[in-house]
């Protein structure tokens, strides 16, 4: 089932790709994905280009991927291993969610930060108490990885 599911996913994201992000299996194997998001214009991510690795489990669209980014990234809700804080990932996963629905909220995750919830508070922090300095850290890793 999960087979069928992530082909019918891939035609999808063939036939309407979401805007600024796509993803597809590495290889023959269709439970190992690789995504890419363009970092959002008028972000301190612009310009960037941000990899994504997705692992689909066999129960896939039961149990959601494990998402990491594989491009170093300075924001509050992904660790330095590139682990991502989202609750579609966790607890609010659901079977009607699809690839494309997740890259879009990656995507936004990007542009607005969940502060109540970091998985680095010390980013959030910078985040809140100094956007700039967040803004200027943000757009120094940018350039540094994600270009």
């Amino acid at each position: 089932m999960a087979l069928k599911r992530l082909q019918k996913e891939l035609r999808d994201l063939a036939h309407d790709p979401p805007t600024h992000c796509s993803a597809g299996p590495v290889g023959e194997d269709m439970f190992l994905w690789q995504g890419t998001i363009m970092g959002p214009n008028d972000s301190p991510y612009q310009g960037g280009v941000f990899v994504l690795n997705l692992q689909f489990p066999s129960d896939y669209p039961f149990k959601p991927p494990k998402v990491t980014f594989s491009t170093r990234i300075f924001h509050p809700n992904i660790g330095r291993n590139g682990n991502i804080c989202l609750d579609i990932l966790k607890h609010e996963w659901s079977p009607v969610l699809t690839i494309s629905k997740l890259l879009i909220s990656i995507y936004s995750l990007l542009c607005d930060p969940n502060t109540e919830d970091p998985m680095v508070p010390g980013i959030a922090k910078i985040y809140l108490t100094n956007r700039r300095e967040y803004d200027r850290i943000a757009r120094k890793w940018t350039e540094k990885f994600a270009m």
